[in-house]
């Protein structure tokens, strides 16, 4: 289950670009929480931690507690803008969920097993269609990750969502189809190699003598 994240933020007084460049030259990211019902609240946290949180991989699929003003909203990322050459984060969208919401989020998917899948020891090559799978499921179990056992698979083998266990009470949010997540693809030297060898068969071939030959034989 991914973890619960806490952080704090303090209610912003004034709104406009001029503000929100104010707050970011003082270290701090403009932020709104939203939704449940309720009015939305603009709020501002701390730009070094919101960037910890960031770096851990699962910021957009983690339940993060807002103590705004000591007052706790649960709430799920929905958006964080970046700046195109910083890349420092100069915004972010909150929306509000009750305890045990059934909430959309992406939750990315882990590979295991490679040792015991025959067309990874052939040289095969894991490739990915999807890295993360967009499941709802409930907000106080939301997985930190889908992990997918390679065991038993060769090249040319495919990975499709109704291959996958998923967490209890969570299920794909795409259910209209059985969508690929990933193929184990012969490497080129193994198809340079296949290649290689039909195109030896084909010019080491004996012709078959039929009564066409035998016929051209009498002509002569």
């Amino acid at each position: 289950m991914s973890e619960q994240l806490t952080l704090p933020a303090e209610q912003r007084e004034r709104a406009g670009k001029g503000a929100s460049r104010e707050l970011r030259r003082n270290g701090r990211v403009p932020a709104v929480i939203y939704g449940d019902k309720k009015e939305a609240l603009s709020v501002h946290v701390e730009e070094k931690l919101l960037t910890r949180m960031l770096s851990t991989g699962h910021f957009m699929n983690s339940v993060i507690m807002i103590d705004a003003g000591g007052k706790p909203h649960r709430t799920l990322p929905k958006d964080v803008q970046f700046h195109p050459v910083s890349s420092r984060p100069i915004h972010v969208d909150f929306l509000r969920i009750g305890e045990h919401s059934q909430v959309h989020v992406n939750v990315p998917v882990h590979f295991t097993d490679e040792e015991l899948s025959p067309g990874m020891k052939r040289g095969g090559v894991l490739n990915l269609v999807r890295h993360d799978l967009e499941l709802i499921c409930d907000a106080a179990e939301i997985p930190e990750q889908i992990e997918i056992s390679l065991t038993g698979l060769d090249v040319g083998d495919s990975i499709h969502i109704s291959n996958v266990t998923l967490p209890k009470g969570s299920k794909s949010a795409i259910d209209d189809r059985d969508f690929t997540i990933a193929t184990i693809v012969a490497p080129s030297a193994l198809k340079s190699e296949e290649g290689d060898s039909d195109e030896a068969t084909e010019a080491g071939a004996v012709p078959v003598v039929g009564d066409e030959a035998a016929e051209g034989g009498e002509e002569a």
